[in-house]
């Protein structure tokens, strides 16, 4: 059961849970990219700095940077992804996830929005 769930201004969401967090994208920055084709995930063992580009997500429409939410180590990345990106589009917030990392900074957990705080950012789009 994860401990908390939080999302960027830059769509992206993390799921944490002991020390390591889940990164992906929102089902609302899916949408907006439409069908996604390629996704370009991280080297495990890179260490990211929050507000990095942690991985590159490319749709019919656009090419955009997945920035890294929290400071820390990756330590898994979906490999699935690389070769259903389309998964996605289909389970965003689910199986679609990004990358795992070893939490560097738990304190800048306190910048991210809480789901309904996500909610009401992407209403004011």
């Amino acid at each position: 059961m994860a401990e908390a769930t939080g999302y960027t201004k830059d769509h992206e969401w993390v799921r944490v849970e002991g020390d390591t967090a889940t990164i992906g994208i929102t089902a609302y920055a899916a949408e907006q990219l439409g069908d996604v084709v390629f996704v370009e995930l991280p080297d495990i063992g890179k260490t990211l700095k929050q507000g990095e580009g942690a991985a590159v997500v490319e749709s019919v429409k656009a090419a955009s940077d997945v920035y890294s939410p929290l400071s820390g180590e990756v330590v898994e990345t979906n490999g699935a992804l690389e070769e259903s990106p389309q998964t996605v589009n289909e389970a965003a917030e689910a199986d679609g996830w990004f990358l795992k990392l070893k939490i560097g900074d738990k304190g800048e957990l306190d910048a991210l929005m809480d789901e309904a705080g996500y909610r009401d950012f992407v209403a004011t789009l």
